[in-house]
């Protein structure tokens, strides 16, 4: 949504916004000219948007809950309301598109994509789900109109990246998520089958190792892994508490690439991102180049401590197999550190589905705190609480607690090796955590 008001604010518009809790992205809005207001009531829409409703374009996204006085005011009085995906679509159909999909990984491999075509000097505008730290932005804006490339996250929520009709395609991963939408794993396999087929002629899909989705396209498939694929890895290694590798590709190797952004899946994404910046013609010197620079994602493998005494690490992940890949990235690095986890499971009806994967890929911490579930769009559910995750986890050292506790409890603990991991409000704590380990 902040990549599309920033959009909006780069071509002249005039915008305002609701937003249920401030961030320092909503700071940044707010800085940006764009008037942000936080408790849903009608009065505080600015009065020259209430006054125009045929010259008002209002943009929402699924998570506005459907009880929402604003919304449904704007809904019942001539307003013309779009779901920011059908917005999304309208601004990308004039460019040659490169949408990431999957379920994980999108946001960080998209961030790749547009940092590598920049860094080499490409035309590239690009729509991101996270703020790059190599711009500082989730919106890179084109020069002029010749040879832009657009890069555009594609979010499987909702449906929403049928909108999308690009030229190159990276999936990056299918699992079971969103089974409050979906109903079922098949469905969303389903949504997918119908993204992909919406390949432009003449496009290509790269999928990840494991995926099968080239049936549903006419378009050429090639497939990206660690260790296999068209598209692969070899001689990885860590050096420094950075992961090094080779890139093996169709035509060649391209060798000794480091991530600044550790984890085995953002080795993953780099591949995939190389991948697409090779088919657009990006020499393998600056896809190399790309890929060293890249400083990563905020809220994705980000440091915030990085000493002798202390390593501290927060990350987005908040689905089973995102923390796996997560926590075992970080036990890789620093193998001879106690790592201590702090999670906030998101949404009740994501608790309730994945339960066991929540407790299987917990355990690979050596002390857990579990906080309350973040709702965000949700209603509680009968039932479901953090202690159905926490009941399950099969470690000596774990810790159910609210968030309004968890400084005491990390002070108490000294912890050597700490990871924040969620995707509601937790972020809201790691500037007291940071200020609190470097003290």
């Amino acid at each position: 949504m902040s990549a599309i008001a920033r959009w909006f604010i780069a071509n002249g518009y005039t915008l305002a916004g609701y937003d249920k809790t401030a961030t320092p992205l909503t700071d940044a809005l707010q800085a940006e000219g764009i008037a942000v207001h936080f408790d849903d009531d009608i009065s505080l829409i600015p009065a020259e948007f209430l006054a125009n409703p045929t010259e008002t374009l209002i943009v929402y996204t699924p998570a506005i809950p459907k009880d929402h006085k604003e919304f449904n005011y704007l809904k019942d009085n001539g307003f013309t309301l779009m779901k920011r995906s059908q917005v999304l679509g309208l601004l990308t159909q004039n460019f040659f598109t490169i949408a990431v999909a999957g379920t994980h990984g999108k946001t960080t491999t998209s961030s790749m994509v547009a940092h590598i075509l920049k860094n080499a000097g490409q035309n590239v505008t690009a729509f991101l789900g996270g703020i790059t730290q190599n711009y500082g932005t989730n919106f890179l804006v084109n020069e002029g109109s010749e040879n832009v490339i657009c890069v555009v996250e594609a979010d499987e929520f909702d449906r929403s990246f049928l909108t999308l009709y690009p030229n190159l395609t990276i999936v990056t991963s299918t699992d079971a998520d969103h089974l409050d939408i979906y109903g079922d794993h098949s469905q969303l396999l389903e949504s997918f089958q119908l993204f992909v087929s919406q390949i432009k002629d003449g496009g290509k899909l790269y999928q990840y190792e494991g995926i099968d989705l080239k049936d549903y396209t006419k378009n050429q498939t090639q497939v990206f892994g660690l260790k296999v694929g068209d598209f692969r890895t070899e001689n990885l290694r860590v050096e420094n508490a950075e992961m090094v590798f080779d890139i093996v590709y169709p035509d060649g190797v391209i060798k000794d690439c480091s991530l600044l952004t550790p984890g085995f899946h953002n080795v993953t994404n780099s591949i995939a991102a190389a991948a697409v910046a090779l088919q657009v013609g990006v020499s393998p010197e600056a896809v190399r180049e790309g890929i060293c620079t890249f400083k990563g994602v905020k809220r994705r493998f980000e440091y915030h401590v990085r000493s002798e005494k202390v390593v501290y690490i927060d990350d987005y992940a908040h689905h089973p197999t995102e923390i796996e890949a997560f926590l075992s990235s970080v036990k890789a690095l620093y193998p001879n550190r106690k790592l201590t986890v702090v999670f906030q499971p998101h949404l009740y009806s994501r608790t309730n589905d994945f339960q066991e994967g929540f407790a299987k890929s917990l355990e690979l911490a050596d002390d857990l705190i579990l906080l309350d579930i973040y709702p965000a769009r949700e209603l509680p559910m009968e039932g479901v609480t953090s202690s159905i995750i926490f009941d399950k986890v099969n470690l000596a050292e774990k810790t159910l607690c609210t968030k309004a506790e968890v400084l005491d409890l990390v002070k108490a603990k000294q912890p050597e090796l700490l990871v924040t991991v969620g995707a509601g409000d937790i972020d809201t704590l790691i500037p007291k955590i940071r200020e609190m380990l470097i003290g």
